[in-house]
């Protein structure tokens, strides 16, 4: 699917209620786990210790469900191109971990536009609800609904 293009506060208003686009594949590596545990000092087992984790709950070592979430980052560029002059990230709503990625999986993410409203700066506040599909899974990774703020 490809993605929608925005060029105004309209557009974004009128497309509430639609699917929005689909991301690229990401490879899940143990090098990005590893990384992403030495920035947030979350140094758990299941995520960085190789051998203990295949022996462990989830075969595999799993990446971080705040990895995972902060891939949204990556993905709403891909899943939405909005043509504004500036854009921030005003926070999120409801955040889920359904399902554990495991280290040398495929994730993307797909985009709905759940939610847009004008603010009082003559922002437009969406939410976007950002799923994280895992290849191959039925259950998702992460749902989380993002709040961005794009000025025209």
């Amino acid at each position: 699917m490809s993605k929608p293009v925005f060029h105004n506060a309209e557009e974004i208003l009128a497309a509430v209620g639609q699917p929005l686009g689909t991301g690229e594949w990401l490879t899940i590596t143990q090098q990005r786990v590893n990384t992403f545990a030495d920035a947030t000092d979350d140094q758990q087992w299941i995520h960085v210790d190789v051998e203990r984790a295949k022996a462990g709950p989830f075969g595999a070592p799993i990446a971080h469900g705040y990895l995972t979430l902060s891939l949204a980052a990556r993905f709403l560029p891909e899943i939405l191109d909005v043509k504004i002059r500036m854009g921030v990230n005003y926070g999120l709503d409801k955040v889920r971990f359904p399902m554990p990625v495991r280290v040398g999986s495929r994730v993307r993410g797909r985009g709905e536009l759940i939610a847009a409203e004008k603010t009082k700066d003559g922002a437009v506040q969406a939410t976007i609800r950002v799923t994280v599909e895992i290849e191959g899974q039925d259950k998702p990774a992460c749902i989380a609904d993002t709040i961005s703020r794009y000025y025209f």
